[in-house]
């Protein structure tokens, strides 16, 4: 669990990380001495203007402190996600940001393990792969089932695929928080 102070400073880094690049500017050197900032774990960053997503980016696993993934994911989210045109200036002031920092990956036997608004999913098959985070369910007010077939689908699977063999499904829990209110 992060504390306050260490959300904050992880929300700043975004908005410093985008701000920078916006202004042709030098990223900053972060650097913390918080161990939990230190720690290698993935995160999302996830990006939204007047409640409308603007970018979505993340790692699921790091091999960088928190702090560097947060910075990295953060441009990522703001300029190059596939979905959207690059931030402008002139959207920087209404961004609102959103953290997910991701638990390990647990490969489930059963769907019964899914607890919706709780778990993200990811779901593997070959080469194909898709994730959503856990809070995209319930902001959705999906099911255990609709949530899985959104999964496949963002894996670019048929939205039956998570009962076939040899589709593995894996749930993490994330601690998310932003520029709002806290979420867990």
């Amino acid at each position: 669990m992060l504390s306050d102070k260490e959300k904050m400073i992880l929300i700043n880094i975004v908005k410093q990380a985008i701000k920078a690049r916006l202004d042709n500017n030098k990223l900053p050197d972060f650097y913390y001495d918080q161990e939990a900032l230190n720690q290698e774990v993935g995160a999302f960053i996830t990006l939204k203007i007047d409640g409308q997503l603007r970018g979505c980016v993340g790692a699921i696993t790091a091999k960088e402190p928190l702090h560097k993934t947060i910075s990295d994911m953060a441009l990522q989210a703001a300029f190059h996600d596939p979905r959207f045109s690059p931030l402008k200036m002139d959207e920087y002031d209404g961004l609102e940001v959103e953290i997910s920092v991701l638990t390990p990956f647990k490969k489930i036997k059963s769907i019964n393990e899914i607890e919706v608004g709780k778990h993200g999913l990811m779901i593997n098959r070959e080469y194909n792969s898709g994730l959503l985070l856990p809070q995209v369910a319930a902001e959705h007010d999906w099911d255990r089932n609709t949530f899985l077939e959104h999964a496949c689908i963002k894996a670019g699977l048929g939205i039956d695929a998570w009962k076939d063999n040899g589709v593995e499904i894996f749930i993490f829990s994330a601690e998310i928080f932003g520029s709002g209110e806290t979420k867990g």
